[in-house]
């Protein structure tokens, strides 16, 4: 199987397929291997280093980091009592007894110790205390006091930056299993590349945007190999498109135009080709208005040519419904070209005429044309009800009418337009 560079020129082929690059859950496939002094490189930053290990690891430097601290400072006041006296009853070190301890009632490493932990978390029991006669002691009082006051700072900090990190929000930011290839609107040679993101949450995610990248090998004109040349596709950046009002699922499109890498990509192209597209969503947390990114991958065997993507949002008597059962379905639309958008805009050819012919009457309009019918039976049943009898009235749209004839039924099919009619049943699929 022969590669394909951007700029049309073949490289050497491939004997498989590339591992990904970007998981399906977002996690970069990649590791680090013969980096130098990475210890040195770590230890310089770590306040990021704790904030990016693991919960286990995190709890055990802060239990490391106050047993450390509390050890070091009993041994010093240890010390002290020892050098001063304080621990020699008998006189067995040489030192005269004084008639004032410098730390009243330690008569042991292990007094010393528990003396160290009243002093660093202030418990004060009142039993243990120390006195004017070493200011050597209470000094070392002073220094563990301060040090003490800088690991719970810096422990607290971390464990809350960790808590409050938006790394877990990015867990309820859904991405459609496949991306879809398929014509909209009609134009002339314009074929589209989406797929479909969604927020499982009610917060919402403040400024969100999207992104694309198309992730291939890649062979210079002066040969050299590029195994991962990452190029953008655009989503509307220059008209705003790649800002998002993330509330219900919607779909991403790239349309596939000149300046697009899949512009010379028809079906039988898409299935040989091997290169991997990495999606990113990223915006605030509104709890947090922190930064959070959520990111995808998809294959070219994961990208479905001639699909759209199945409705998810239906209107449900005041409200607005989202059937995720939905989110990752799609259905194949018939008449699809299987060329590829240079080939169409060489050829002209006429994708779609518009108005659209009664046999081009979609899915989704099938779909919105029964649930109003239903839902105008509904509110017919109800009218007559309330009035005990049934009126028909005229507000400007179509609520009730009899067709006459099959082909009446085809003319009104292919008048409605898809975007003014509501999805409300989510029976209907």
């Amino acid at each position: 199987m022969n590669g394909h560079s951007w700029n049309g020129k073949g490289h050497a082929p491939r004997r498989k397929r590339r591992s990904r690059f970007v998981k399906k859950n977002g996690q970069c496939n990649v590791y680090f291997a013969n980096l130098s002094n990475k210890s040195q490189r770590y230890m310089a930053d770590i306040f990021t280093t704790c904030v990016d290990t693991r919960w286990r690891y995190m709890f055990m430097i802060f239990s490391a980091a106050f047993l450390v601290s509390w050890l070091f400072f009993g041994f010093l006041f240890w010390c002290i009592a020892f050098f001063h006296g304080d621990l020699d009853a008998s006189g067995v070190s040489g030192v005269p007894i004084t008639a004032k301890p410098c730390i009243m009632h330690v008569n042991g490493f292990l007094g010393a110790f528990l003396f160290s932990v009243e002093t660093q978390t202030t418990i004060g029991y009142g039993f243990r205390c120390v006195t004017e006669e070493c200011p050597l002691a209470i000094m070392a009082v002073v220094i563990q006091s301060i040090v003490g006051c800088v690991i719970d700072s810096f422990m607290i900090g971390t464990i809350m930056a960790k808590m409050a990190r938006p790394k877990k929000r990015a867990q309820t930011l859904l991405f459609s299993h496949h991306a879809v290839i398929s014509v909209r609107d009609g134009k002339l040679c314009l074929m589209w590349l989406g797929w479909r993101v969604g927020n499982l949450r009610r917060s919402h995610i403040v400024e969100a945007h999207v992104r694309a990248q198309l992730i291939k090998p890649y062979m210079t004109q002066e040969g050299e190999y590029l195994p991962l040349d990452q190029r953008d596709l655009n989503v509307g950046y220059d008209i705003g498109l790649d800002r998002i009002f993330l509330v219900s699922p919607i779909i991403i499109v790239h349309e596939i135009d000149e300046e697009s890498p899949l512009y010379g990509m028809g079906k039988e192209e898409l299935e040989m080709e091997d290169f991997e597209i990495v999606v990113i969503l990223e915006g605030m947390v509104e709890a947090t208005a922190m930064t959070t990114q959520a990111r995808s991958s998809y294959l070219a065997s994961e990208i479905l040519w001639g699909h759209r993507f199945e409705p998810v949002v239906f209107e449900e008597k005041n409200r607005y419904k989202v059937d995720y059962s939905h989110f990752h379905k799609t259905y194949e639309v018939a008449g699809t070209p299987c060329c590829s958008a240079r080939e169409l805009q060489e050829s002209k050819i006429t994708i779609l005429s518009s108005p659209p012919p009664p046999s081009a009457f979609c899915y989704e309009n099938e779909l919105a044309l029964v649930s109003q019918d239903e839902d105008e039976d509904e509110d017919e049943v109800e009218v007559g009800a309330g009035l005990g009898g049934s009126t028909k009235e005229d507000g400007g749209a179509i609520q009730m009418m009899e067709f006459g004839s099959h082909l009446d039924l085809e003319r009104l099919q292919a008048t409605i337009p898809l975007d003014s009619i509501s999805y409300r049943r989510e029976s209907a699929i």
